[in-house]
């Protein structure tokens, strides 16, 4: 199934009437709650979804700052956004997709056949010249169900044994991956023999992804090739997730280390790293 999808293509689908749902995921760290901005312009139709209560579970303690929800919560976030069996889902946000890839990766981790990403997000929406709406979409209530499992994931012993025989990618930037600063979590640094490769790198200027052909470039430069296992990290598994969508754009297969460095940097007995990316 394509991963991207255009601001023209989705616009075509909206206009036939094809089932096609959209789910604006707006979220950062500096503006957790998107839920204001979603309701002063959104793309007609579109959902809006909490990435810190509907993509994750805060009652798990121990496993990061965003831990994976339940299949049974997931269930009742999906029906809640309208999802039914066999739609095409479109997730979006503000951020070069790198917040609505956590819905792109839980939907595709679910059982979801057809998620795709608007490339290039809300501004590319706007640039091509498509309408607004304001206010809340209630959708009718979907029939979806969860099945955990398509999607490869780890742990954090797979996280610390995973350098010895693959590539492990920290996706957060390479100021915060060599330690030199570190805004919210309790260490500094990265996960021993983990390599550099900020998920913001994958965009264009525009917010757009990168070519295929230059994802996969950029990845072999950090050893991340065809056929050599690869697991991705970030904060706490949500630019992790924008990493897997690029990895597979470029047609490599990796896996997501959910609890990514919240989780590392709280348990003392994890070694941290300092220092430059063993490919820089």
């Amino acid at each position: 199934m394509p991963i991207l999808i255009t601001a023209d293509d989705l616009a075509a689908r909206l206009a036939s009437g094809e089932r096609t749902v959209v789910l604006d995921v707006r979220w950062s760290l500096a503006e957790p709650d998107g839920t204001e901005a979603y309701r002063a312009g959104h793309i007609p139709g579109a959902v809006y979804v909490d990435l810190d209560h509907e993509l994750a579970d805060h009652d798990v303690t121990g496993e990061g700052r965003h831990p994976l929800p339940t299949e049974a919560a997931f269930t009742g976030a999906m029906r809640r956004w309208g999802v039914r069996d066999g739609d095409t889902v479109v997730v979006m946000d503000d951020l070069g997709n790198q917040s609505s890839a956590r819905a792109w990766w839980l939907l595709r981790h679910a059982g979801v056949a057809d998620v795709r990403m608007l490339d290039g997000g809300l501004a590319a929406w706007r640039a091509a010249g498509h309408p607004l709406e304001v206010g809340d979409v209630v959708p009718e209530p979907g029939d979806a169900t969860a099945h955990f499992g398509a999607m490869p994931a780890i742990d954090i012993d797979g996280a610390a044994a995973f350098p010895a025989t693959g590539v492990l990618l920290d996706a957060r930037g390479a100021p915060r991956y060599r330690g030199e600063v570190e805004p919210i979590d309790p260490r500094a640094g990265h996960i021993p023999g983990a390599r550099s490769a900020p998920s913001g790198e994958n965009l264009e200027a525009d917010g757009r992804f990168k070519s295929a052909e230059a994802l996969r470039e950029h990845f072999a430069g950090v050893g991340a090739i065809g056929g050599v296992p690869v697991a991705a990290y970030c904060g706490s598994g949500v630019t992790a997730a924008h990493e897997v969508a690029a990895l597979a754009i470029a047609g490599i297969d990796a896996a997501l280390y959910p609890g990514s460095w919240s989780q590392w940097s709280n348990d003392e007995t994890r070694p941290v790293a300092t220092g430059a990316s063993p490919v820089e």
